[in-house]
Formats: structure tokens, C-alpha cells, sequence
């Protein structure tokens, strides 16, 4: 799959059931239909509370030029996503997955409380580290 931002080939990462595709230029992160919603059953499912609210996606007018779906090619939408901090991001109108800039993704499971349990620590762990970034409580900053 192509980068919508500079058409570079993106990696897979795969991790309990969750494929995203990373390009590794810069930094972006593509969720399929379907694997955001995936990942916050995991967290949800393992402690982190009702917050499935803050992945519903909100259309917003924006300038920001709106780039091809790497999957349809179809222009993406520009939505808003988080409660306290919303993060604008590309959904694809045919439903086909939305599109994290760098960074993006990283504020918007900030907003998840730290899960309780081992196995949904694992998970923000592994994204963390998979993504480079820290989903510590400083990330609320």
C-alpha cells in the first residue's frame, strides 16, 4: 500500500488481530475498517471503560488539502476525533479506513485511561513501541 502524504510503500505491523499500516517516511499510520474500532473493544474489553466515544469520527470543515485513500483512491474527508483533545484526521468516504498523521494517533489514545489489566498494557505498549511514542500519563499534557 502507498502513502497518502508522500506515496512511499507503508510496512504492516500486526498485532493481536490488528493490521496498520506505517509508513516508515513519515510516520503516518493507516487503520482498515473496522481495526480502530478493533483495537478499542481490546482496550475497552480489558479495563479502559466506556471511551469508544472519543473514536467516533466527527465531519468538521477544514482547509487542510485532502488526500487520496490509499485503498480507493477517492479524496478523504476531514473528522475530528477525541473528547478533550480533538485530532483532525482522514476518513475515507467509502468507508475503506482512516489516516493518522504522525503524532495524530498518539493523542488520540491518549485519552484512554491507563487499562488495568496486563494484557491491554501490552497492547498500548506494543503500539507505543511499535510507533514510537509514550502512552504514560504525561501524555496528557
Amino acid at each position: 500500500m502507498k502513502c497518502p502524504v508522500d506515496k512511499a510503500d507503508m510496512i504492516v505491523v500486526e498485532h493481536e488481530k490488528i493490521e496498520i499500516d506505517h509508513c516508515l517516511k513519515c510516520s503516518g499510520v493507516w487503520f482498515d475498517s473496522g481495526e480502530l474500532e478493533l483495537l478499542a473493544s481490546l482496550l475497552t474489553s480489558e479495563g479502559a471503560g466506556s471511551q469508544t466515544s472519543m473514536l467516533t469520527p466527527r465531519e468538521v470543515e477544514h482547509a487542510e488539502a485532502r488526500r487520496k485513500c490509499p485503498v480507493c483512491g477517492h479524496k478523504m474527508d476531514k473528522v475530528c476525533l477525541g473528547n478533550t483533545r480533538t485530532v483532525l484526521v482522514d476518513s475515507c468516504p467509502k468507508g475503506d479506513g482512516l489516516w493518522f498523521d504522525s503524532g495524530e494517533l498518539h493523542h488520540v489514545l491518549g485519552e484512554i485511561e491507563p487499562p488495568k489489566t496486563q494484557a491491554a498494557q501490552d497492547v498500548l505498549s506494543f503500539l507505543g513501541s511499535a510507533f514510537l511514542f509514550s502512552l504514560g500519563t504525561d501524555i496528557k499534557k
